[in-house]
């Protein structure tokens, strides 16, 4: 005989999981995990249901916006990342979203002044020091850019995107010996970032002379599928490897 105690229980859970907020909120966690596996089509679909019964939920909003960007539809995305940040403007998640949404759209300045209020709101945030930072440097503001990418790699010394980032301002500014260094360091983090493969080699070769290191590093990330190394190598006449990919 079943414990009546139990027979509760598998009741009332059941009532719970058939009612309508547990569905919506299976439809927002759904939505959620589709996001973050880049899923985006899949994800929107969800969130787009999800918003048009919960219209006043930030975080499906916030989620959907990412959804949006992940498409190309930066547009959109700001509508929705606004209307989150509405009754929580000091949100530094939803603040970097927006940073970001606004540099897609090639609104830099905006997205510097985004940035920092994420920072205001958060001042240990690692990704909001590191986009502001690349943003200062497109804008060409290379010293508080610098300034920026510094306080990054001490936030986040694992990241490899940082040390990337530094070493294209380094590389910009001429300093050629500390760009090598960050490229270095965000390969042995990220051992296939052709990116910085791809940036170490070109500095070798026409800065610093030293071909045989280019053509390693080009080849490196030839193997790793970039185009662009395999295009160098080919430049140089040295016949391209093998991508790995």
């Amino acid at each position: 005989m079943v414990p009546r105690r139990i027979v509760v229980m598998s009741c009332f859970c059941l009532v719970v999981l058939a009612s309508p907020a547990w569905s919506g909120q299976a439809l927002l966690v759904k939505g959620m995990e589709a996001q973050k596996a880049g899923r985006h089509e899949e994800a929107l679909k969800l969130l787009n249901e999800y918003v048009d019964r919960y219209p006043q939920v930030r975080e499906a909003r916030y989620y959907r916006a990412l959804a949006l960007s992940g498409l190309g539809r930066n547009k959109e995305a700001l509508e929705d990342v606004d209307k989150a940040l509405v009754n929580n403007p000091g949100n530094a998640n939803f603040l970097l979203a927006k940073g970001n949404i606004l540099v897609a759209l090639e609104r830099r300045p905006e997205a510097i002044l985004i940035f920092t209020q994420a920072l205001q709101s958060d001042p240990r945030n690692a990704e909001a020091c590191k986009e502001r930072g690349e943003c200062l440097a497109q804008e060409g503001q290379f010293a508080e850019a610098i300034a920026d990418l510094n306080r990054a790699a001490g936030l986040a010394r694992r990241d490899p995107w940082v040390f990337n980032k530094r070493g294209m301002v380094w590389f910009c500014q001429g300093e050629y010996q500390k760009a090598v260094d960050d490229f270095t360091t965000a390969l042995r983090l990220q051992p296939d970032l052709a990116i910085s493969y791809f940036f170490r080699a070109n500095i070798y070769q026409h800065h610093l002379g030293e071909r045989d290191k280019a053509i390693a590093d080009y080849q490196a990330g030839c193997r790793l599928g970039s185009s662009l190394c395999c295009g160098e190598l080919e430049k140089m006449g040295v016949k391209p490897v093998a991508s790995s990919q």
